[in-house]
């Protein structure tokens, strides 16, 4: 299967989105994109091709404009507003997680949008999972955690979108651990260097009304 959907977010007909896999989609143009540095930066697409800056969550609005990430362990989020039509995808590593970059995300659509976070659609796709995210003290211990041990990434942010007013059966968890199935997903857990990424993205379709 080239790439994955949500059946939440196939619901909006006026967008269109994918979830990564190894066999696809395999570039970025046409997309805008990110310079990804593991943060809680969050940008808006000023253009509808080539990379916004520095950050991991990508805004878009307006017929056209398709915004992407890249994942090869990290969980892509895509959010969609459909009162506003407004767009995100985010890149969510532990770091970014640590920082609350999903509900940072859902600020900003606020903030510049007038998203109310009760109206948004999200999907979690494809990341490595609690079965195989083994982390360390210091890491466990920004969750909450006393002692290292496995970190379940993907119910964190589903956790973190309830507590920014998404209900949880706005939120679709899609796929499986990327870690565990090495021959549909990249991971650089367990690939290390020779990992590609995924590309997962989420746009407006031209011509809708």
């Amino acid at each position: 299967m080239k790439e994955l959907k949500s059946r939440l977010l196939d619901q909006l007909p006026w967008l269109h989105h994918g979830f990564g896999t190894r066999a696809g989609p395999t570039s970025q143009v046409g997309m805008a994109s990110l310079e990804q540095i593991h943060s809680a930066i969050v940008l808006v697409a000023d253009r509808a091709e080539g990379c916004a800056g520095e950050g991991d969550a990508l805004l878009a609005v307006g017929a056209g404009y398709t915004v992407s990430v890249r994942t090869a362990d990290c969980f892509p989020i895509l959010l969609a507003d459909p009162a506003h039509r407004v767009v995100a995808a985010v890149h969510a590593g532990w770091r970014g997680t640590a920082g609350r970059i999903a509900p940072e995300t859902l600020r900003h659509m606020r903030l510049k949008y007038g998203t109310n976070p009760e109206d948004v659609l999200a999907a979690i796709g494809p990341g490595i999972r609690a079965c195989c995210y083994e982390v360390g003290e210091e890491v466990a211990r920004q969750f909450g955690q006393a002692r290292a041990g496995r970190l379940d990434l993907a119910a964190e942010n589903a956790r973190q979108l309830e507590r920014a007013g998404v209900a949880p059966s706005r939120i679709d968890h899609v796929a499986t651990c990327t870690f565990c199935n090495a021959d549909q997903f990249f991971s650089w857990r367990r690939d290390r260097d020779s990992s590609a990424r995924m590309i997962s993205y989420i746009g407006i379709l031209p011509g809708t009304p």
